[in-house]
């Protein structure tokens, strides 16, 4: 979950301090390596829930965190996050043999069922999916930031980093969102079902370097996480968001490389864990520090185990997508591990125990058939795939060994899936836990079906028949709906609209609702081709703006009725451009007023649009029509309660 008790660096004092501690943590952790310390007769695996909160009628991000964890302080295994419409679980390690699968399946459920029972009472839900739909913009302003001492100084070490002047998204799919943000919360957008293998020093990069190549098919196969403030991105957008939302880079006039702290990694390992903590230390300045009290050295030479809470700090602000982690066992030996967080959260329970033992069960095989995978693919070509599966899932076609091109469904059915058998019957694992987990996973590989596929013909099938805002709404609902069943994505029906009958929009606000994708003109313009755009868009109202996206006047069917009855009289013979009938000061609206606001004010000023501004810049239009079809809604909901 991320060490707590850490602070910003004040003064260049602490700064050294610090590092000095960091540096004597490394040369504590080389010393135990090559002394034999650690834990090697045992393989343990773990895992960690991250979860969204959302309010139980309406579906939206529900910021009650704190709340929530102030009706369950009997449960210390549940945690914070960064926002407060997250929480997070830790779940128990335990060995990596027998019903260990189905035994992490039933304790995730019963923690998660616990939660649920709780959040009854603040009138809240949890559900588990990497990106949740419903997630708007202002979401993630600061205020909406857990109210701890580690995730201030976090947001605030990363700003002082931002050589911009934001931190800004391009991510391209269906749709596009370009969008800047003034903070790093973006980063909360994500959740993830963290997985753990602990492994021996021995055998640590060998396996390392195998979890690199098994990123990109593990993410094919369980990705879910393609919509993103109401856009169709990515199938795994969580890779690309996580890394853009800690960007603190700018493009340059220069090509001198930086490196982002969300990232793959730069090479395989050739020796030891070592070589990734020197790496991330050379690369990236600490930006936390902690009170570390204890001298790991000196704790050595009285051959008791370090904590090395200087480098675990420092570990925590480096996000590698395989990121390796050190800690004490029970019987106080040390050991390691590696941390699998390409897993988004959900589809479901069980969906997710499936992705672990993919994962797991094909690090032990391919350990056992490749001892070294860097003889069977380049590093390059490792690090495509990991990006192609991010952008396309389960319709990626990687490079794999050999050079050949095999579609990731192929790879799954023909390769994969079973070399994981072949490893979890090496751990012996229960049989019938093999077989119902990776049945799953061969069934989502059959169907060619994905929780972000399944997320994405959905909302796409939602959104021809209802707003934009009730997709959003009925696609998290039938989610949260399939998920108490703990059905297996592959098997989910696609929603329908009538699946929703609580959605209420009375709340709802104008950035959720507003039209976006906007014709305009400029002042200069001829009437004539207004005319004409409105006629070809069968439009009734034409904002206009000038070079830089301020709105400077409107043009509606009225005034042009008006100009052309004008023209009859005159023959014809005047040449009017925008600028000399527009209306020059249109009443406007802001993004985060609600509809029943904007709706009040059309009705009082007897006007049919309004534009949507934001610091003088043309956001956004709404409509009559958008009202009428939000109303016309509400009417079907009406008469088919009325006939039940």
């Amino acid at each position: 979950m991320g060490e707590q008790r850490v602070s910003l660096v004040q003064d260049e004092v602490s700064m050294q301090q610090f590092v000095k501690k960091l540096l004597r943590d490394v040369q504590a952790l080389e010393y135990m390596l090559d002394n034999d310390w650690f834990e090697k007769d045992i393989v343990r695996i773990g895992a960690e829930q991250e979860m969204c909160l959302v309010h139980r009628k309406t579906y939206k991000p529900a910021t009650i965190a704190m709340e929530a964890l102030d009706h369950m302080k009997e449960y210390d295994w549940v945690e914070t996050e960064l926002a407060k419409f997250n929480l997070e679980t830790n779940l128990d390690p335990r060995e990596f043999t027998g019903h260990c699968l189905s035994e992490l399946e039933k304790e995730n459920t019963g923690k998660l069922d616990k939660i649920s029972d709780k959040l009854k009472d603040l009138k809240a839900r949890l559900i588990l999916t990497g990106i949740l739909p419903t997630l708007r913009k202002y979401d993630l302003e600061m205020h909406n930031l857990t109210p701890k001492k580690r995730y201030y100084a976090l947001m605030e070490a990363i700003n002082s980093q931002l050589q911009g002047n934001a931190y800004e998204l391009r991510l391209s799919g269906i749709d596009e969102l370009l969008l800047r943000h003034n903070s790093p919360l973006l980063e909360a957008c994500n959740t993830s079902f963290q997985v753990h293998l602990q492994v021996s020093p021995n055998n640590f990069a060998p396996l390392y370097n195998i979890s690199q190549v098994l990123a990109a098919p593990v993410i094919a196969v369980s990705a879910n996480s393609p919509i993103v403030f109401g856009k169709r991105l990515w199938h795994e957008s969580r890779i690309a968001l996580f890394q853009q939302a800690l960007d603190v880079r700018t493009t340059n006039e220069h090509m001198r490389q930086r490196s982002p702290r969300v990232s793959f990694g730069t090479n395989w390992l050739n020796e030891s864990i070592m070589e990734i903590y020197k790496e991330d230390i050379a690369r990236f300045r600490v930006l936390l520090s902690a009170d570390v009290e204890e001298d790991s050295i000196k704790l050595l030479s009285e051959g008791k185990v370090p904590k090395l809470r200087a480098l675990q700090v420092h570990n925590s602000t480096v996000y590698r997508w395989n990121r390796p982690c050190y800690g004490v066992s029970p019987n106080g030996q040390p050991h390691l591990r590696i941390e699998n967080r390409v897993i988004p959260a959900g589809p479901t329970v069980v969906d997710e125990v499936a992705n672990a033992a993919f994962w797991l069960g094909a690090m032990v095989g391919m350990h056992t058939a490749y001892p070294d995978i860097r003889a069977k693919i380049g590093w390059e070509d490792a690090q495509d795939n990991f990006i192609k599966s991010a952008k396309f899932g389960i319709d990626t076609k990687f490079t794999w060994f050999g050079d050949q091109k095999v579609t990731a469904t192929d790879l799954l059915q023909q390769e994969l899936i079973p070399l994981a058998r072949e490893g979890l019957k090496q751990r012996n694992v229960d049989s019938g836990d093999i077989d119902r987990y990776m049945g799953i996973i061969e069934e989502r590989a059959k169907m060619h079906m994905s929780g972000s596929r399944w997320q994405l013909r959905a909302y796409t099938k939602l959104s021809k028949e209802v707003t934009r805002d009730e997709a959003l709404c009925g696609l998290t609902a039938s989610i949260i709906k399939n998920q108490k069943a703990n059905k297996p994505v592959h098997t989910w029906e696609l929603p329908n609209a009538e699946d929703m009958p609580d959605y209420k929009p009375a709340r709802l606000m104008v950035d959720e609702f507003m039209e976006t994708d906007l014709f305009t003109v400029q002042k200069d313009d001829l009437i004539e081709l207004v005319a004409e755009l409105m006629d070809w868009r069968k439009i009734r109202y034409m904002p206009v703006e000038d070079s830089k996206g301020k709105l400077v006047g409107l043009i509606t069917s009225r005034l042009l009725l008006r100009y052309y009855t004008h023209q009859s009289r005159l023959n014809g013979k005047a040449a009017t451009c925008v600028k000399d009938i527009m209306i020059k000061s249109p009443i406007t609206v802001g993004p985060n007023e609600t509809i029943v606001q904007a709706m009040r004010t059309m009705r009082d000023k007897k006007i049919g649009c309004l534009p949507v501004v934001q610091n003088d810049e043309l956001i956004g239009i709404i409509t009559e029509m958008d009202f009428l079809r939000i109303t016309g809604r509400l009417m079907e909901r009406l008469e088919a309660e009325f006939e039940d």
